[in-house]
């Protein structure tokens, strides 16, 4: 630990959290000596950034070389290595190549790495940066037929973007895309599973959903049209993958056709066999396919098998924490992040979180929740950069204003998607209301009212109501005198409250 080069600033990670972080401390404090610690060498930048509404944002990511960071800014020094050991103590990390630094101030932004449902599987393939988005890419090629289990974000985009191959898709919910929609929402976007075909918008009456507590726990029940149905159904990890990864990238099996996708509901992963494993397995397939003729199968909990070429571990993240917490000590918090509090500190001296590696535990405020996006890696890094700048001129600071209410923008199945507030009723326990307006193919709006003013949305479709929303959200309303007008087609809502 002798003869450590020492710097005011250690960022560690190169994705947006991380980059984000390391720009602003080097714009702030131009003299001061600066270094990005990464595994790769690329970083992750933001690119055509754009403030939509007062918390809304859009904005594209590039994966660069670092050499564009070192250009902007004399005072940053790159180390293209990972981490092997922090004593925050004596405040310097290792890295794996020997070499130990030491800082002044450190900010931990290593993201998460992807929850796969079994480990040293070679047939289990997660997705997470870009060299295993190659690796997938690659493999796919010569696939007929996938399993893919999980149903968040890039679970979403891969159903919709992958061609030529036969996909399975094992979830365990309900309904598609529970991370982000409701069953209703899900419902709309089914039909862009199916083939590719131009939908004439056709209107429909607004459903209006209330909840209420049963013996059995919490039922959904609404009134529409009748024609409404229910619904049935530690390695070296580089930067996470971008909002639009799978653009510029062919997902293309080795079969012609478009999509071909099975979705299974409410199901979960009990067993993965090899050809040899079936044979003597006393079980047997339940829905018998050539033994022999895929290189893995696949037994759901819902009693079917099915062979594929390759499986899919689409099932979430964990921070990643392991190097830095032998010998420290680091409060976690329940999902194993490093729990931070509203300056993004740790429970370390002089360490600071951002991103996905870390855990929001202040008090959040009633219409904000921290979920692993990208919009709320580039809002921390930011914030963390701000508040080890005050911290270090002594002067206070506040939580920033992005942190009042959730807001992200995205797109699934190639609609707009703007979620804002608890768009999903997170936490709200029996006592809301939802309005739903839903427009076959162009658009579903969903709000969500709780004691008469809005704590939420979902919109779907270029729907131009993301800012009136989010006003109506942050003003807290009373929006009773209005009842079901306020998703009235026919009423432009825009003039009722701008």
């Amino acid at each position: 630990m002798e003869n450590k080069k020492t710097f005011k600033f250690v960022v560690v990670g190169g994705g947006i959290a991380g980059v984000t972080c390391v720009e602003q401390l080097a714009s702030q404090f131009p003299s001061a000596d600066l270094a990005l610690i990464t595994a790769g060498p690329h970083i992750k930048a933001v690119t055509n950034y754009k403030q939509v509404s007062r918390t809304l944002e859009e904005f594209g990511v590039e994966e660069r070389p670092f050499t564009v960071l070192q250009k902007n800014y004399s005072n940053l020094t790159f180390i293209q290595s990972a981490v092997k050991a922090l004593d925050a103590k004596s405040r310097c990390l290792e890295t794996t190549d020997g070499k130990v630094y030491g800082y002044e101030r450190l900010c931990i932004c290593t993201g998460a790495r992807p929850k796969l449902f079994t480990e040293d599987n070679p047939y289990v393939l997660g997705i997470r940066d870009t060299d295993s988005a190659q690796d997938f890419q690659k493999r796919l090629s010569q696939a007929k037929r996938i399993v893919l289990i999980g149903n968040g974000g890039i679970a979403l985009e891969l159903v919709h973007e992958v061609q030529g191959c036969e996909m399975i898709w094992a979830i365990k919910d309900k309904a598609i895309g529970n991370t982000f929609f409701d069953a209703g929402a899900a419902q709309f976007l089914i039909p862009s599973l199916e083939a590719h075909k131009a939908q004439k918008p056709v209107p429909c009456k607004r459903p209006r959903y209330t909840v209420e507590e049963t013996a059995g726990g919490t039922s959904h029940t609404f009134t529409a049209d009748r024609n409404h149905k229910e619904n049935s159904a530690p390695t070296q990890h580089g930067s996470a993958l971008g909002p639009d990864w799978h653009e510029g990238i062919v997902l293309q099996g080795a079969e012609q056709g478009g999509h071909r996708v099975m979705v299974e509901y409410q199901c979960e992963v009990e067993k993965i066999f090899t050809p040899t494993d079936l044979l003597s397995s006393p079980e047997r397939v339940s829905n018998p396919e050539t033994v022999g003729s895929w290189p893995v199968y696949i037994k759901l909990s819902n009693g079917k098998t099915y062979g594929c070429d390759f499986i899919v571990s689409a099932t979430g993240v964990v921070p990643n924490t392991d190097p830095f917490l032998h010998g420290n000590n680091f409060a976690l918090a329940d999902d194993g992040g490093l729990q931070v509090d509203d300056q993004m500190r740790t429970s370390e001296s002089d360490v600071y979180a951002a991103g996905d590696v870390c855990t929001a535990c202040w008090k959040h405020s009633p219409l904000w929740q921290q979920m692993r996006l990208w919009t709320q890696a580039r809002q921390m890094g930011w914030h963390a950069a701000r508040c080890m700048a005050a911290h270090v001129l002594s002067e206070p600071i506040e939580l920033d204003f992005c942190f009042e209410l959730f807001s992200h923008i995205t797109k699934f199945f190639n609609y707009k998607v703007v979620l804002l507030g608890k768009f999903n009723a997170q936490g709200l326990g029996p006592n809301y209301e939802l309005l739903v307006r839903c427009t076959k193919g162009q658009e579903y709006v969903k709000v969500v009212l709780s004691g008469g003013r809005m704590v939420g949305a979902v919109l779907i479709g270029e729907t131009d109501l993301e800012e009136t929303f989010e006003n109506l959200i942050l003003n807290q309303m009373d929006l009773t005198p209005y009842g079901e007008d306020l998703l009235n087609p026919n009423i432009d809502i825009e003039d009722y409250f701008d």
